[in-house]
């Protein structure tokens, strides 16, 4: 079988492309691709930068959204000197399958969806009865259609980790390593407040961690500086508040040290899952059924209300019962039963 050169069209959400390297993993290890390309916006470049199943990483630089074709159709131009063997398009959007389509790629494969009937040529139609996870979802597009899938924990997310860059990020940051557990509290969550705790619940978790003798380290975006304030205030600044400083492979550096992570359904959860990390995950609007922290590490929290899971930015019924029912005792009862044995980085 002769090897093959394929370009991905990837996701914009981070934790969809952190699982999409289930589908990178697919190709390098069981089918023959000797180059594989992904097509990303710029907040996912250094995450996926870090996946060594991919040869190059092609910035997208069009927001959420954006249509902006003349941009695509430069951008297509520039990737017909590839000569791909086959596109695989992650997104169903309509807007997602222009540039391989635009850049003339023979073989552009993708779900049935937005009628983008004439810019795939190999069309499939989702049976989320075979295919129930996003994962499997996503590794399914790397298969012939009658191929049956393989056991998916053979190919979930890792990263590699590298003492140098971890030393960098360390000093970069003025990062404080003690001879003390550390757990990271991600508090965001980019979908919308239905998928995120509150404010004064994380602080209590820290509070109660922090008086146990940890030391606690706050992660997220630049959209989560607000909720990160909350929380530094109700701590009285014990925490060490890294939100918005740090760039996605950063943040895989100083994640790797920590001794265990509670986090909403977002991206950062998935990264933390990734480095095999003990987790609290905390689940709201959303369905850990369709992705789930993909370890056997992860707690999952979650209530069973009738209205869950709506998968609604916003609460439809205006109270968040399935955030604000959820309380902090039952994070700290979970954390209890963490395995601790941890090995600072020191230099």
């Amino acid at each position: 079988m002769a090897s093959k050169k394929v370009l991905i069209v990837g996701p914009s959400w981070v934790g969809d492309m952190v699982m999409a390297q289930t589908l990178f993993k697919l190709l390098k290890q069981k089918k023959n691709t000797r180059m594989l390309h992904v097509l990303a916006i710029p907040w996912t470049l250094s995450l996926v930068e870090r996946m060594p199943e991919v040869d190059q990483v092609i910035p997208l630089p069009i927001g959420h959204g954006e249509i902006k074709l003349a941009k695509r159709y430069e951008i297509a131009k520039t990737l017909r000197s590839f000569h791909y063997d086959q596109a695989i398009v992650l997104p169903n959007s309509f807007k997602s399958a222009l540039i391989p389509w635009l850049a003339r790629i023979k073989k552009r494969t993708g779900w049935l969806g937005e009628s983008r009937f004439f810019l795939l040529n190999d069309i499939r139609r989702l049976d989320t009865s075979r295919h129930p996870l996003m994962i499997d979802q996503f590794m399914a597009l790397g298969l012939d259609k009658s191929e049956i899938l393989p056991d998916p924990t053979s190919f979930y997310p890792s990263f590699p980790l590298s003492e140098k860059t971890r030393k960098t990020t360390i000093e970069k940051h003025k990062a404080h390593i003690r001879n003390r557990p550390i757990l990271a509290i991600c508090p965001g969550a980019a979908y919308g407040p239905a998928k995120q705790w509150r404010a004064s619940y994380f602080a209590e978790v820290a509070n109660h961690q922090i008086n146990a003798g940890w030391d606690v380290w706050l992660f997220g975006s630049t959209q989560d500086k607000e909720i990160a304030s909350e929380i530094m205030i109700q701590t009285k600044h014990q925490c060490e508040n890294f939100v918005g400083r740090l760039a996605l492979a950063e943040t895989i550096d100083l994640l790797a040290l920590v001794d265990g992570v509670i986090s909403n359904d977002s991206g950062l959860l998935h990264i933390a899952s990734a480095l095999k990390k003990p987790i609290v995950a905390i689940y709201g609007a959303t369905d850990p059924s369709f992705t789930p922290p993909l370890s056997n590490k992860a707690t999952i929290l979650k209530l069973e209300l009738p209205c869950q899971p709506c998968f609604k930015r916003t609460c439809p019924l205006k109270h968040y019962r399935c955030l604000y029912d959820l309380k902090p005792e039952q994070v700290i009862t979970s954390i209890s039963a963490w395995k601790i044995e941890y090995a600072r980085f020191i230099n």
